[in-house]
């Protein structure tokens, strides 16, 4: 099943190299798929690859991936033990904002990406990964507060950018407790796996979807 999950992720990885959907591929070094555990109970989902994760073909690896390394650490993780990866897998021109369109284009290389890894929590970094699991929700607002679904059972947890922490050194207290949070909610997603019913699709026994509220709510 390992070598199966890695051939898969790999063969994403490839398809991302070879993607023309939409005009990033144009001018850029490298693709930026993700990397990490295959197995990994966190996925981290960003904005866009910026300039060095374009020259390494890595994701998070300039000083906002300094910084989420530090972060995971506080959670005694290191980055081999998750999965980090963006909404758009090149580098948009200039760092811009990634287009609708193009996270569009990007989304079924995402999808895929998740389906394989079958996280027990999705943490969006950004505005941008917010709004695929918060379209209505605003970041300063909701950060920190889990939203729990139950087909499959999983956590979608809002986390401010690491980039945004850095230019406002005012959030780092606020992340570095969201990010504290981190290891109850796997927790309490693998309790809510451990009651499904056998053979199910991963809906709890005895409860409605959502049922509480939001705040409970190197590979490639």
């Amino acid at each position: 099943m390992t070598d199966d999950r890695v051939a898969a992720l790999k063969k994403i990885a490839d398809e991302i190299a070879a993607c023309t959907r939409c005009p990033l591929y144009n001018g850029t070094t490298h693709p930026v798929p993700g990397a990490g555990d295959p197995f990994a109970e966190i996925i981290f989902i960003g904005e866009g690859p910026g300039y060095y994760e374009d020259q390494q073909g890595l994701p998070f690896v300039g000083r906002s991936g300094d910084y989420l390394t530090y972060l995971l650490k506080l959670i005694d993780l290191e980055r081999e033990q998750v999965f980090i990866t963006n909404v758009v897998k090149h580098r948009p021109p200039n760092n811009r904002d990634p287009q609708p369109d193009e996270i569009i284009a990007c989304k079924g290389y995402l999808d895929d990406q998740i389906a394989l890894i079958q996280p027990a929590v999705i943490a969006t970094l950004g505005r941008f990964s917010m709004a695929r699991y918060f379209p209505d929700g605003k970041i300063s607002q909701i950060h920190g507060q889990p939203k729990y679904a139950s087909e499959p059972v999983i956590a979608y947890y809002p986390l401010f950018h690491p980039a945004a922490v850095l230019r406002n050194p005012n959030l780092r207290r606020t992340m570095e407790e969201d990010i504290h949070r981190l290891p109850e909610i796997v927790a309490e997603v693998k309790k809510r796996r451990s009651g499904s019913n056998p053979g199910s699709s991963g809906k709890p026994a005895s409860s409605k979807d959502d049922d509480l509220p939001m705040q409970q709510l190197k590979l490639f």
